[in-house]
């Protein structure tokens, strides 16, 4: 049987493109993952980036329970069409990047991230980077072939299939990538606590603080999953912080989202950083010439004066990776790029004492863990004081959940007129009370609502969730988060 894999995005309600596939995970059947990604592979086929002579495409996953049951799917359309799956484990994204990046094949990771773990999804990388927005409509337009004699009427495998045996390459390339650069006492005497919950990088943390030089202290492991959301910290995430900090005295805590490209650092006293901040300290940490971060960021990047230039992107990394494309197409030698959300990713091979850091396109949690920590300490200062060089500008973010996607377009279109003279008095009809005047509305992502006061209020819906998301930016960390709280309060009651 051939499908369409537009019908089958329409029949399962799984979507599929940039960012991969998201949905619910029983939704996701092995049918549809199968053929995703046998989609995903003819369309690299097509482009002429692979061929099917027994070329390896990696394979990786994360905790959450139906991620096994995905990767064997992915593993088997792999297989099927003359490809060699090989399954790296449930390692973090990066890692399973970095293999596929270093060895010309590509990549696919079964995560869904930060989402409850009733949602999966997969996430792809072609051989040399990530899939970006000009791949999207050649792999949503391919017509894959479905045997039906594999699958049940449930749409799963009709009979089970042992995975190929786990490959430990990848795992240990990534750990390897870090302890090969930086010296083998960069972190001694360090205090760091290492929040575990359900990350898949949870134990290279470790290994790789361990072996750095740091005392290492594991904390609050779980095998249930966790949907720890870097962007969205939860306020229990907050409080834990905060208490190991008193009775563990450490220099700062770390850890990742579920599938561990995301970082989460705190400071010595538990209160950790938003993700657009860690990124500009990485950044000055590698001594970027070029920094491209999407719109929604933190302000600072500009106020601080450490760029040579910075570039503003549409949210989501396949429009980070554009830019930082672009930039050293135009001569940027070391082009980073970061998130709101803490991913960070290096463009450009960082050569040091002879030593050299490849470029790692993709989100990556621990190259900004680390350069944090090496900066404060290579400045003789807490991550606490560090963070304060930076200029005064705090953001925050909030989201509200199983917010239908038709909600998010009509709320934004109440602000789309076409006369910008009407949208700004639609904006503070609603939004005036708690901002005051507006100066400037963009439109690159979504609505970022400049004010008067530079106070900035900036919404959007998720792209790959049912999610409404508000971010907002102030003078101060509670001034903030008093506009992200009281704008969402305006949202949902009209």
């Amino acid at each position: 049987m051939k499908i369409s894999i537009q019908d089958l995005m329409a029949r399962s309600g799984v979507a599929f493109g940039t960012s991969g596939a998201r949905g619910l995970a029983t939704a996701m059947t092995d049918s549809v993952c199968y053929a995703y990604a046998k989609g995903f592979l003819q369309y690299l086929e097509s482009i002429g980036e692979i061929k099917r002579v027994g070329e390896r495409v990696a394979v990786g996953g994360d905790f959450r329970p139906s991620t096994s049951r995905v990767m064997e799917a992915v593993c088997r359309a792999a297989d099927d069409l003359g490809y060699r799956a090989v399954n790296c484990g449930k390692i973090p994204s990066p890692a399973v990047a970095l293999f596929g990046f270093e060895n010309k094949i590509p990549s696919i990771m079964v995560t869904g991230s930060h989402i409850p773990d009733d949602r999966n999804g997969i996430k792809f990388n072609k051989c040399a980077g990530e899939v970006l927005k000009s791949d999207e409509n050649g792999m949503s337009s391919q017509i894959v072939e479905l045997d039906d004699a594999l699958f049940g009427a449930d749409g799963n495998f009709a009979q089970a299939k042992s995975p190929p045996e786990v490959s430990p390459e990848a795992g240990e390339n990534y750990v390897m990538r870090y302890l090969n650069f930086f010296a083998h006492d960069a972190l001694k005497g360090l205090r760091i606590g290492v929040y575990q919950h359900s990350a898949v990088g949870r134990d290279v943390l470790v290994k790789i603080f361990s072996h750095l030089g740091a005392e290492v202290t594991p904390l609050g492991r779980s095998e249930k999953f966790i949907p720890v959301d870097t962007e969205a910290i939860r306020p229990e995430d907050v409080e834990l912080a905060r208490d190991w900090a008193v009775t563990g005295k450490f220099d700062a805590l770390v850890s990742a989202d579920g599938d561990s490209d995301r970082p989460l650092i705190s400071d010595e006293n538990g209160n950790w950083l938003r993700g657009d901040i860690a990124g500009i300290l990485c950044a000055k940490f590698l001594e970027a010439d070029s920094v491209s971060t999407p719109v929604s960021c933190n302000t600072a990047v500009e106020k601080c004066g450490w760029f040579h230039e910075i570039r503003r992107t549409r949210i989501g990394s396949p429009f980070v990776v554009a830019s930082m494309m672009k930039a050293c197409a135009g001569g940027a030698k070391r082009a980073v790029g970061y998130e709101a959300n803490g991913g960070f990713l290096l463009n450009s091979d960082i050569e040091t004492g002879g030593r050299k850091l490849r470029a790692l396109p993709t989100r990556d949690a621990v190259i900004v863990l680390l350069g944090i920590l090496l900066l404060a300490k290579s400045q003789k200062q807490k991550v606490s004081e560090l963070a304060a060089t930076l200029p005064a500008r705090f953001t925050a973010s909030d989201r509200l959940k199983n917010f239908a996607n038709e909600k998010s377009a009509a709320i934004l279109a109440k602000f789309n007129s076409g006369s910008e003279a009407a949208d700004k008095s639609a904006v503070e009809k609603m939004f005036g009370g708690i901002c005051g005047t507006v100066a400037a509305l963009n439109r690159t992502d979504g609505l970022r609502i400049t004010f008067a006061n530079e106070e900035i209020i900036h919404l959007r819906p998720s792209g790959n969730a049912p999610e409404f998301r508000c971010y907002a930016e102030a003078a101060t960390d509670e001034r903030a988060r008093e506009i992200t709280a009281n704008a969402l309060a305006r949202i949902i009651n009209g």
